[in-house]
């Protein structure tokens, strides 16, 4: 008996390599598939302003990064000493308005360097619904403060077209090398409401459609669809019912590395997958012999696939131990 529906994904013409330089930008899922090729040593920069949900607040980035814009002093906000900004989130905080300001500005200028020297852009979308404050605008991020303060609007598809759109342009007439990967976020925000999150989804699907339409440049992966779908069962679930498992989580970055990784990479993948797990192990007796030899095979491997990847902590690491 088949006990789920499977869907083909194209493989992509313009595949991800070890040699790709990669900016993963938008909510938890870009996380994720970013850290996930950080860890096989892909080089990626993954959320510098940490989660953001709305696709009008990632274009809002970008374009700020392209033009190296300055921080909108009215979104300031300070609590306990703790300065914040509502164009992004909590990750982003300092213990002054000028250290703010500095972090922000520094985080921008890192994004522009993706923009300018990278290959691809990985932004994943999680609502429709947005939230806005009269002096501010849309922010990114209410950070605790009260609900009364916020208008929360769930944005028309048009408007997310023709924002996006613009934004899109600019980077292809800038960056024309640059590819773009769009997804959906597949975690469920069932705090709008189980109709208002699928409402939401719905929009984000669509616009991520009519972008496909519109640019050449970009491209859609279904991992919304791949758990909803594919994975259609609760067990793919955390216990918050909200976010994918562990084993969901990997379940799609298998369909990613099949769909946008090179024959290469896939192969190199492999081989640091099993660095990256004898560096986990734990021995029962780590003043043995046997575990010392394990460390000296592992510092080996390690100093011979440094040549091509920076492994330079992981040496450190293994080194301290033998010297231990």
């Amino acid at each position: 008996m088949q006990w789920s529906t499977e869907f083909t994904i194209p493989e992509s013409q313009s595949p991800i390599s070890h040699q790709s330089k990669i900016l993963s930008l938008g909510s938890c899922f870009a996380q994720t598939i970013g850290q996930k090729m950080i860890d096989a040593k892909f080089d990626c920069l993954v959320n510098p302003f940490g989660t953001v949900f709305h696709p009008m607040i990632l274009g809002d980035l970008l374009h700020h990064a392209m033009f190296q814009d300055m921080l909108d002093d009215q979104g300031i906000l300070e609590r306990d000493g703790v300065y914040f900004y509502l164009g992004a989130h909590s990750d982003l905080f300092a213990s002054s308005r000028d250290e703010l300001i500095q972090k922000y500005q520094t985080k921008l200028a890192a994004i522009k360097d993706y923009l300018e020297k990278g290959t691809h852009l990985i932004l994943t979308l999680g609502t429709s619904w947005i939230y806005k404050t009269k002096e501010f605008g849309r922010v990114a991020n209410c950070h605790k403060l009260p609900q009364k303060l916020f208008e929360k609007k769930l944005v028309p598809l048009e408007e997310m077209v023709s924002h996006l759109s613009h934004v899109f342009e600019n980077i292809s007439s800038v960056y024309p090398g640059l590819k773009i990967i769009m997804t959906v976020s597949p975690v469920r925000h069932i705090k709008d409401g189980i109709p208002e999150n699928q409402l939401s989804k719905s929009l984000l699907r669509v616009l991520c459609y009519e972008l496909e339409k519109r640019l050449s440049n970009i491209t859609y992966f279904p991992a919304y669809e791949i758990l909803i779908d594919e994975l259609r069962d609760y067990r793919f679930y955390k216990e918050d019912l909200i976010h994918p498992t562990e084993a969901a989580e990997n379940y799609i970055w298998r369909k990613w590395s099949d769909a946008y990784f090179s024959r290469e990479s896939k192969a190199k993948i492999v081989e640091i997958n099993k660095i990256n797990q004898d560096l986990a192990h734990r021995p029962l007796n780590p003043t043995s012999e046997g575990h010392r030899k394990f460390l000296q095979n592992l510092l080996q491997k390690l100093e011979r696939l440094n040549e091509e990847f920076d492994f330079s902590r992981e040496i450190t690491q293994i080194q301290n131990q033998l010297n231990a």
